[in-house]
């Protein structure tokens, strides 16, 4: 089969031919129709520090994504061939004591579709019957099946607080970033502000609804609460673009009692306002990944719901490739400037 492959300790992918991975008792063989281009795969492609730390090579890279089952191993139960699905890219060991206690996002042994097992930038990925979701949903197209893992993301962090009647700010206005918007909204907020410094990001976020996108490089987040009308500060925080400064500028800037949920991955150190976070009584939660599956029916209930929440975040897919023009892809979606890349490996 055709793939993107890591063969080594290097910066870099290609594009070649590799085994087709064999299916196992209890798991399934899916034939990949589309993938989206994560953060992570652009440390992966770099072979950067935080690569090195988290992968080994040789590997497939690719962990989001959305095809069609084509074989499945004898000890299937449930998925059928046929099935259109994604898949959630942590593969837990089930018996540590997060996963037995039914936390199984917390395992401590998990293992990462795409960084520490072969992945989805290919023509057939292989995973556990257990990690499949399927999409019962005709108006689910490729693309946004390929999104769920990070819609996944911006759904777990957007839901870790009560948000009806809450005054949210985001940092960041990533594809995550953008897709919190909606999900906010959804779920009750009351005014949204997002910042970046990206003018085409921030024209995304106003058409998902953000009540104010903010240029940070040209307005601050103090100023952002004047202009929304706002006199005590955010209620509930996303961080999303892991940059130390927009952690800084939202502890600033959070109302007594604010809670924020941390999702970016800083690439430096970050030096917070402690004194701050404890006589305002702050509440900082890290995120990874997604409440395994819970919140996957909160996506798939949301999409199926609420129309306008559907087609933004649709939207958010803004460049489509054939697999083929890989390196482009990556080139697009390092630039920061676009929502999300996905690559088509329909016709491959």
């Amino acid at each position: 089969m055709k793939a993107l492959y890591k063969p080594g300790p290097q910066a870099g992918f290609e594009f070649t031919e590799r085994p087709e991975p064999e299916t196992g008792a209890a798991d399934v063989k899916i034939r990949v129709l589309a993938t989206g281009i994560c953060g992570t795969d652009l440390h992966l492609e770099s072979w950067d520090a935080s690569a090195q730390a988290m992968a080994t090579a040789p590997f497939i890279p690719g962990h989001e994504f959305y095809g069609e089952i084509v074989e499945t191993g004898e000890d299937v139960k449930v998925v059928k061939v046929g099935d259109r699905v994604s898949g959630e890219g942590h593969i837990v060991c089930g018996m540590c004591r997060n996963c037995r206690a039914g936390r199984r996002q917390m395992c401590i042994n998990v293992v990462s579709v795409g960084v520490q097992r072969d992945g989805a930038f290919a023509e057939y990925v292989v995973i556990p019957e257990a990690n499949v979701w399927v999409h019962h949903d005709p108006l689910i197209t490729p693309q946004l099946g390929a999104i769920f893992d990070p819609f996944g993301n911006a759904v777990h962090t957007a839901l870790s607080f009560p948000l009806v009647g809450e005054d949210v700010l985001i940092t960041g206005a990533g594809p995550i970033g953008l897709m919190a918007i909606s999900v906010a909204r959804h779920a009750g907020a009351r005014k949204i502000a997002i910042t970046d410094v990206s003018e085409r990001r921030l024209e995304l976020a106003r058409q998902m609804g953000a009540d104010l996108a903010v240029d940070v490089s040209s307005m601050s987040v103090r100023e952002a609460q004047r202009e929304l009308g706002m006199v005590e500060g955010f209620d509930i925080g996303f961080e999303m673009s892991g940059r130390p400064a927009a952690l800084s500028g939202m502890i600033e800037n959070m109302n007594h009692g604010g809670r924020i949920a941390l999702l970016g991955l800083p690439s430096e150190s970050a030096e917070i306002d402690w004194t701050k976070i404890v006589t305002h009584m702050l509440t900082l939660k890290g995120i990874y990944g997604r409440e395994m599956f819970e919140t996957w029916y909160a996506m798939s209930a949301m999409l199926s719901s609420n129309p306008v929440l559907r087609r933004n975040v649709a939207s958010v897919v803004t460049d489509v490739l054939p697999a083929e023009r890989w390196a482009e892809g990556f080139a697009v979606a390092r630039s920061g400037s676009v929502g999300k890349v996905v690559l088509d490996w329909s016709e491959v």
